[in-house]
């Protein structure tokens, strides 16, 4: 599966850097005006990849932000993986174009498993499913609507369709900062031997060593995204690195 890699995410919404509680579009917080300057803040600091997520075109489907993830990737010489609002190989396609290196598909994989297919075929290697659960609940559009779905069933679907990555989400603590779902996590290890990347939690660096140790039948996790304990200065780059290096 190969090592354990570090994600710092960039939310954007408006064009701007923001974070949501919860996936709570009216619980925003807006933590810079320069998502170029954070990525190459990221970059510089020795980020290997950045995670960026349209929230506008998560809510909508419409990718407002294409423009600033453009520059986000031309501005940086490490790896970026985007998402957010890709409901078609053409939106996908249209990222990829943006020069970002893997694409995530999250509600449209969940509503349209053809459409993974079909973007694997075009792109191999590139693309990436965001599962966003409550609970073991897989959750859709924005995290507005549940799916019904559950999450090892879901996982393990996509773990055959030849994607790159599962980024599992943990809705309810996304942005609390009060620690990673472990068990949640591990139930999906055991069920797609394919990387496994966290979401959703990490506030300390201890958080980031119990992840990175995290192990399962299916094998260890691929990596984490961290958001706001980055913003809100609870560790740098530098020692997130260090910590799961």
């Amino acid at each position: 599966m190969g090592g354990f890699e570090l994600y710092p995410a960039i939310d954007l919404r408006d064009g701007r850097c923001v974070r949501l509680l919860k996936g709570d579009f009216a619980a925003e917080t807006v933590y810079d005006d320069d998502p170029v300057a954070v990525a190459r803040s990221y970059a510089d600091a020795g980020a290997s990849w950045i995670h960026v997520v349209d929230l506008d075109a998560a809510r909508t489907g419409e990718p407002k932000n294409l423009g600033v993830i453009e520059a986000i990737c031309a501005n940086v010489d490490c790896r970026v993986q985007s998402g957010g609002g890709v409901r078609s190989v053409e939106a996908g396609g249209a990222l990829l174009g943006a020069g970002v290196s893997r694409v995530v598909v999250g509600t449209a994989a969940v509503e349209n498993r053809g459409l993974v297919d079909e973007l694997v075929a075009f792109h191999p290697r590139a693309v990436a499913v965001g599962i966003d659960v409550r609970g073991r609940n897989v959750a859709t559009r924005g995290w507005q609507e549940e799916s019904g779905i559950d999450v090892v069933e879901c996982a393990r679907s996509f773990a055959a369709s030849g994607a790159a990555a599962l980024i599992v989400t943990q809705i309810e603590r996304d942005g609390t900062l009060e620690g990673p779902d472990t068990d949640g996590l591990t139930l999906v290890l055991d069920a797609a031997p394919v990387p496994v990347i966290a979401s959703g939690g990490v506030g300390t660096i201890g958080d980031l060593r119990t992840l990175a140790a995290l192990e399962a039948e299916g094998g260890r996790l691929g990596g984490v995204i961290v958001g706001r304990a980055l913003y809100e200065a609870r560790f740098t780059i530098a020692e997130a690195l260090s910590a799961v290096g």
